[in-house]
């Protein structure tokens, strides 16, 4: 059997403020052509499909689409839903699709598989949807469940006995934060405060394969337990990771391959790290226009209105950060000190210029100019 792991596709999803619904559909229309191509028996699809729990009108169609389309591919179809799944809405429709898709959000389905069969014999596919401790802890009376690891813990013991029963083979699909992956900064973390913790690796044990979701670059924890992370970058901490698939065979005693399908990438991202003028100007960046850009400037002074330069040479630009060569120098002074200390009004002004450009004060050039204006002062002034 030929089954393909996909996971955290986050219909609906923006970057930096803009949609990524298009740049889904062409990724994802790739995916399906691959499910045909190397003949994909099963597609898996390990959470978060959507992006948030009431995910807008124009998400619906792409999922409806994708998952026809991988039918029609030849591929039977099993996803669970993720944390940011709302498990209602993604599992209202389940009754009404194709025999060849099942939805699974239901936590009491936690050990009752998908049996589908091949020239061996059955696989057992084992969907267990997110489950939050606090929001399932009821449902398995005299179970403690109040970790990621305990709830885990306690659907793959369901998965194990059951599958115990029915000999065969057998595959677990799940979407939790396990023990020992390297999270993408600003990415899972953030997901991982909304109640996900660390589920350790020997809770996986038993199946034959685990198709694991919620991390977002992809994993190998053993080489039956993985991550396949999301088929877009969502993030510039994302940016060296690639993206795709797992390419899992099975034969007639259980794992026999895995191998990664990679997916294109419609618009590259790239972090940009220079003095101001470089960015705008290096001949060397302009193989970047046309990628999603981070700027980073490294002068010792804010620039002025530096987003709208920058898209006139990267219009793709998407963040630009102030990022200092240098620390600012600390001199232990606060602004309120360095103005007492002053001994006259060109001082107070170099004292205010040092405060609000990270600690770089009046160059010469400047000092000269605060002269002349304040010698035209004095003189106005005087004459008045």
């Amino acid at each position: 059997m030929r089954i393909l792991h996909t996971s955290d596709w986050h219909i609906g999803r923006s970057f930096h403020g803009h949609s990524t619904l298009d740049a889904l559909a062409e990724v994802l229309d790739v995916l399906v052509g691959q499910v045909r191509a190397y003949d994909v028996d099963v597609v898996m699809v390990a959470g978060d499909v959507f992006d948030s729990a009431a995910p807008s009108a124009a998400c619906y169609p792409l999922l409806t689409r994708t998952l026809a389309a991988l039918a029609d591919a030849g591929a039977r179809v099993v996803v669970t839903s993720g944390n940011h799944d709302s498990a209602a809405r993604l599992g209202f429709q389940s009754a009404l699709l194709r025999s060849e898709i099942t939805v699974v959000t239901d936590p009491l389905s936690v050990g009752t598989p998908i049996t589908i069969d091949d020239a061996h014999g059955p696989v057992h596919f084992y969907g267990i949807p997110y489950l939050e401790p606090a929001i399932v802890r009821h449902l398995w009376e005299g179970v403690e469940l109040r970790s990621q690891a305990q709830t885990i813990g306690h659907a793959m013991e369901l998965v194990r006995r059951d599958a115990a029963a029915r000999g065969g083979r057998s595959v677990a699909i799940a979407h939790c934060f396990a023990a020992g992956v390297e999270a993408t900064p600003g990415v899972e973390r953030e997901i991982r405060q909304g109640g996900i913790d660390n589920v350790p690796l020997p809770a996986f044990d038993g199946p034959d394969y685990v198709a694991l979701g919620h991390i977002h670059g992809r994993q190998q924890l053993s080489d039956r337990v993985r991550y396949a992370g999301a088929p877009l970058h969502y993030s510039f901490g994302e940016a060296s990771k690639p993206r795709g698939s797992w390419l899992v065979d099975l034969d007639a005693t259980g794992l026999a391959a895995v191998e990664w399908l990679a997916l294109p990438v419609p618009r590259p991202l790239v972090v940009l790290r220079a003095p101001f003028d470089d960015l705008l100007s290096d001949d060397a960046l302009e193989a970047h226009v046309d990628h999603w850009v981070r700027a980073e400037y490294t002068d010792a002074t804010p620039q002025l209105d530096p987003m709208r330069r920058l898209q006139a040479r990267f219009p793709w630009c998407a963040t630009v950060a102030h990022t200092p060569a240098e620390p600012r120098r600390d001199d232990g002074l606060g602004y309120a000190r360095r103005v007492r200390a002053a001994r006259d009004e060109a001082e107070i002004i170099d004292a205010f210029l040092t405060h609000v450009r990270e600690g770089e004060g009046a160059s010469e050039a400047e000092r000269e100019l605060i002269r002349e204006v304040l010698d035209s002062r004095a003189v106005t002034e005087a004459r008045s």
